[in-house]
């Protein structure tokens, strides 16, 4: 089966010096685009990433920090990953809640103005989860008979997350193959920022999901405590998150004027 696409999609995935989302730097980043005629190209990037990486995170992916020590700062590739990207929906294994977050993160870091308007994403492990509860390796196999050789490089395990959701289409009649809907149901939670600190209530509105705030709108916020708005901007909070609050910000005042 091939995908039905209206624009490219790629399927992208991270390896990092950790998991904290704010924090945590890429140190390999492998896509696989795929166009709506069909054709295919791929790009593999071995990251500086200007801070050590942990013994216990080179033993998950065994990249080294004698290995990056020469290679590019993301700093470097962002122009080329998002001129790959920046036209195309996103999918990967736990994407939605690890890998575009962390990548936001980089491309804004590196004064890319990157959000998810125009794009839909594809989490093909929450897919996974909904219909058989496994990891990767086990996902591989199970779909596609195959063992994930390599796993924890970011281009084996961009190519076994592609194959596996080509024979998630083919095993699921109910899937629709259209990356909304995949979109839709992959997606476990639906919020404002990628960090999950900003969500919605039932009527749409955004509201806070942390702290003393939790569960009231953010406008509302905004309006009785302005300097709840500096205190975040000022404070360790994901970058995507301050973008998101920014753009609520001026459109209540915009509303107003």
């Amino acid at each position: 089966m091939e995908l039905k696409l209206n624009k490219p999609i790629c399927f992208f995935d991270l390896e990092t010096t950790g998991i904290d989302i704010g924090k945590d730097r890429i140190v390999e980043i492998s896509i696989f685009k795929v166009f709506p005629n069909g054709n295919k190209e791929s790009k593999t990037w071995l990251v500086n990433p200007t801070i050590p990486i942990p013994a216990q995170t080179t033993a998950v992916h065994g990249i080294t920090n004698e290995k990056v020590a020469n290679e590019p700062t993301f700093n470097e590739l962002a122009p080329q990953v998002y001129n790959m990207i920046k036209d195309s929906d996103l999918a990967g294994f736990n994407s939605d809640r690890f890998d575009i977050p962390l990548l936001a993160e980089e491309l804004l870091r590196a004064g890319v103005d990157f959000d998810m308007k125009n794009k839909v994403s594809v989490d093909v492990q929450t897919i996974f989860h909904k219909k058989e509860e496994r990891t990767l390796g086990a996902a591989l196999k199970f779909y596609c008979g195959k063992s994930l050789e390599n796993a924890h490089s970011a281009e084996a395990d961009t190519m076994a997350t592609y194959e596996i959701l080509l024979a998630q289409l083919d095993r699921y009649p109910d899937l629709e193959n259209d990356m909304k809907s995949l979109s839709e149901f992959s997606t476990r939670k639906k919020n404002a920022d990628f960090a999950g600190m900003i969500s919605f209530d039932k009527d749409g509105n955004e509201i806070f999901s942390f702290g003393k705030h939790r569960g009231t709108k953010v406008e509302a916020v905004l309006e009785s405590e302005p300097g709840y708005f500096s205190w975040i901007q000022n404070a360790d909070f994901p970058l995507y998150t301050k973008k998101v609050l920014t753009a609520i910000k001026l459109r209540k005042m915009n509303t107003k004027n």
